[in-house]
């Protein structure tokens, strides 16, 4: 099966700050004191703050829905260039709901700007998406090359040929993310990392200023989990904004800033330090104990 998304072309095998803490309001969940939380960028060993950027993501009170009742609610907060903010809940929480209202495949309901406008404004190609490996059909012949150079449709159309230049930047695109060596092996040939790792090639090919990521983590192995990491630093320090969906506290400590913890709504949106606290995970988790989450791997990632 074969889905075209809004970001550098087809995905096959898918079904069709500054800024405070914010979060939806709930009497069960008291309000902390708001607090001011400027760009920061991480470079070498050290934290520069830039509040001139534009945010290339921006929710006020957002809503997502299939076409019914909404699945995600009360969405508030931003992401600026540079920074990657992590989807953090249980199951069914929201995290692939909102991706796909990046993606403009649910209904968003209150103010959602992406990459400083209208969503149905964003140039093609300027969001690339790496899907779950598990959601992809790999019955399809296409070679990994191929897979990348789908990235470049959106620039080409459908009945361009790929030239040389192009060829050029699939190599490159490989290259940075040390799949150059397979580039003429079937995709389906892969490993599950390797097949990520494509795919994150795949999303960065056409040169996107948002990457959206759904659970990479899953099911790879520790060197491909650096790597995957590894590339997701590169790409940020060239001031890429990312938003990635884990279940993985301790990995969204390792490459994000700021998270967005969910529950079918809101609980939390801000800097990871002050929402990945005990009080926000046991309200997401509802009402499970850091304590009682010993054993899955979240408790990992809270700071006490």
């Amino acid at each position: 099966m074969w889905f075209n998304d809004r970001s550098c072309g087809p995905v096959f095998g898918l079904p069709s700050i500054p800024g405070k803490i914010r979060r939806e309001p709930d009497a069960a969940v008291s309000n902390p004191p708001g607090f001011f939380c400027p760009l920061t960028i991480r470079t070498a060993g050290q934290i520069v703050t830039d509040r001139s950027k534009t945010p290339a993501l921006s929710y006020d009170n957002c809503s997502f829905s299939y076409g019914g009742s909404p699945a995600l609610t009360g969405v508030t907060g931003e992401v600026f260039p540079g920074e990657a903010l992590a989807l953090i809940g249980p199951n069914g929480a929201g995290k692939t709901t909102l991706l796909r209202g990046i993606l403009d495949t649910v209904t968003v309901t209150g103010t959602m700007r992406v990459l400083g406008g209208d969503l149905k404004k964003v140039k093609k190609g300027a969001i690339g998406y790496v899907p779950q490996v598990a959601d992809l059909d790999t019955s399809f012949p296409v070679t990994v090359s191929q897979v990348v150079g789908m990235g470049l449709y959106a620039e080409l159309g459908w009945f361009r040929r790929i030239g040389a230049g192009h060829r050029k930047r699939i190599h490159a695109a490989l290259e940075r993310v040390g799949m150059d060596d397979r580039a003429k092996m079937l995709f389906a040939n892969l490993s599950g990392g390797q097949r990520q790792r494509v795919l994150l090639a795949r999303s960065i090919v056409a040169n996107p200023k948002l990457i959206l990521l759904d659970e990479p983590f899953n099911g790879l192995d520790e060197p491909n989990r650096e790597a995957l990491l590894s590339i997701i630093q590169s790409v940020k320090e060239e001031g890429v904004a990312v938003v990635v969906s884990t279940h993985d506290l301790k990995l969204a400590h390792v490459t994000c800033e700021k998270v967005a913890l969910l529950a079918g709504r809101q609980i939390a949106f801000g800097p990871i330090g002050e929402v990945l606290v005990p009080h926000y995970v046991e309200a997401a988790y509802g009402g499970r104990s850091t304590d009682q989450l010993v054993g899955t791997g979240l408790e990992e990632g809270v700071v006490q």
